[in-house]
C-alpha cells in the first residue's frame, strides 16, 4: 500500500546535516559495522564515545540511500494481503470463531462456537460444547446449511487458523459440502473482524452475566436468548440501525424508505433547521470482508452505497477489543443476575426499543 502521507513544507531544524549524513553512511558501511544492523551499531559506537544518530534515523538513512536489505540466509519476509471476499447477499460469505465462556471450575471452560453472515451480520448457527473440535464444528457447519436449505456450493467461509478451523474433519466436510475456506494471516489478529465485533458485543452486552455458568444447560440456554436477541431486536451500527433479520429477509428497505419519509418531512416543516441534505437511510450495498483496499470506513470492512446518497460513511460496529472468558465488571452491575434485556442507549444517546426474548429464563446464568 502507497504511503500517502504528506511530509512537513519546511525542513525541521534538527534534521542531520549533508555532512553528517555522510558519516553516518560511511560508518555503517565499514568492514567492523556492515554485517551488523543500527540496532547494534549505535550501542558499540556509544561504548567507544561516539553518537552519530539515533537508530531511527540510521534505519531511515539507510532505507532513503537503499542500503538496507535482507542479507540472512532466510527467506525475506513477505507480507501477504488476505484473499477479498464480497457479499452481496445474505448466504454468500460466512465468518465463524470459537470463544471461551466461563465455567464454575476454575481452568474449565465451555467453547462457543459461532457463525455469522458476514452481508446482513445475522447469527446463523451456533452451538455450546465442552471441548474445541474439528468435528464438532464440521457438524455445525454442515447443520446450519441443512438447517437453512442453503446451497453450500461456493459459499465462502472465513475463520482464524485454529486447529478446529484447520483440522482435517473440518476441511473434509467443507470439501465435501463445496464450501470455499478462508483463512486469516498467520499471527494477524484483525483479519477476522465480523466474528471479534459479535463477540465483543456478546461479551460486553449489559445482560451478559456477571457469575460464571453453571453448566453446559445454562450456558445454551443464554446464548438462545442472546442469539434470538441479536437476530430479532437489536439495532446493528453497520446496517442503518436495522436488524439483521430485516436485512436478511429483505425487510430492510420498507424500514428505510419509511425512516427517509420521516426525515424528509421534518426537513419540509423546519427548513431553517437542515443545512444540507438529509440523513442518507438508502441500504448498505456490497460488504467486503479484508478488502485489497482501505475503504472509507476502516481497514476490515467496505460497505457501497448507490452514487449520489450524500452520506456520511457507513458506520461500523465497534472492533472486538477482547475475546477473552472474563470482562471488566462494573460496580453497579448485579451480582447475582444479569439485567433483562431493555432499552439500552445506543452510542448515539438514543434508546433503542428492545424485547425480552420469549425465553429468556433468569437462571441461565445461575
Amino acid at each position: 500500500m502507497e504511503d500517502q502521507r504528506h511530509g512537513p513544507n519546511t525542513e525541521p531544524a534538527n534534521t542531520l546535516s549533508s555532512r553528517e549524513r555522510e558519516r553516518v553512511i560511511e560508518t555503517m558501511n565499514l568492514p567492523e559495522f556492515r554485517e551488523l544492523s543500527p540496532n547494534q551499531v549505535v550501542p558499540l559506537l556509544a561504548s567507544q564515545g561516539r553518537y552519530l544518530a539515533s537508530e531511527s534515523t540510521v534505519y531511515r538513512i539507510l532505507r532513503a540511500e537503499d542500503l538496507l536489505h535482507h542479507r540472512e540466509r532466510s527467506r525475506a519476509p513477505v507480507r501477504r494481503q488476505p484473499a477479498e471476499h464480497v457479499a452481496t447477499g445474505p448466504n454468500e460469505v460466512w465468518s465463524w470463531d470459537i470463544t471461551y465462556l466461563l465455567s464454575t471450575v476454575k481452568g474449565r471452560y465451555f467453547y462457543l462456537y459461532l457463525v455469522v453472515d458476514v452481508w446482513s451480520r445475522k447469527v446463523v448457527g451456533w452451538q455450546v460444547h465442552v471441548e474445541e473440535s474439528e468435528d464438532l464444528a464440521g457438524a455445525l457447519i454442515d447443520g446450519t446449511c441443512t438447517e437453512l436449505e442453503v446451497d453450500p456450493n461456493g459459499l465462502v467461509l472465513h475463520s482464524d487458523n485454529g486447529s478446529a478451523m484447520k483440522g482435517s474433519t473440518m476441511l473434509a466436510t467443507l470439501q465435501r459440502l463445496g464450501v470455499v475456506p478462508s483463512f486469516s494471516r498467520p499471527h494477524v489478529s484483525d483479519d477476522n473482524p465480523f466474528s471479534e465485533a459479535l463477540f465483543r458485543t456478546l461479551k460486553y452486552c449489559p445482560q451478559y452475566p456477571t457469575r460464571p455458568f453453571e453448566d453446559l444447560a445454562a450456558a445454551r440456554a443464554w446464548v438462545s436468548s442472546f442469539v434470538d436477541w441479536y437476530n430479532t431486536v437489536h439495532l446493528h451500527s453497520g446496517i442503518r440501525y436495522v436488524t439483521p433479520d430485516d436485512r436478511h429477509f429483505g425487510r430492510e428497505g420498507a424500514i428505510l424508505e419509511a425512516r427517509k419519509a420521516t426525515y424528509e418531512a421534518a426537513k419540509a416543516a423546519h427548513p431553517e433547521r437542515w443545512s444540507g441534505r438529509t440523513r442518507c437511510w438508502e441500504p448498505v450495498g456490497e460488504v467486503y470482508l479484508n478488502p485489497e483496499e482501505t475503504g472509507p470506513v476502516s481497514g476490515e470492512l467496505r460497505a457501497s452505497t448507490p452514487s449520489g446518497a450524500g452520506q456520511s460513511p457507513v458506520e461500523a460496529e465497534p472492533p472486538a477489543e477482547a475475546t477473552h472468558p472474563t470482562r471488566p465488571r462494573r460496580p453497579s452491575e448485579a451480582r447475582n443476575k444479569p439485567a433483562p434485556f431493555q432499552s439500552q442507549p445506543n452510542r448515539d444517546g438514543a434508546h433503542q426499543r428492545d424485547r425480552p426474548p420469549a425465553d429468556w429464563r433468569n437462571s441461565a446464568h445461575v
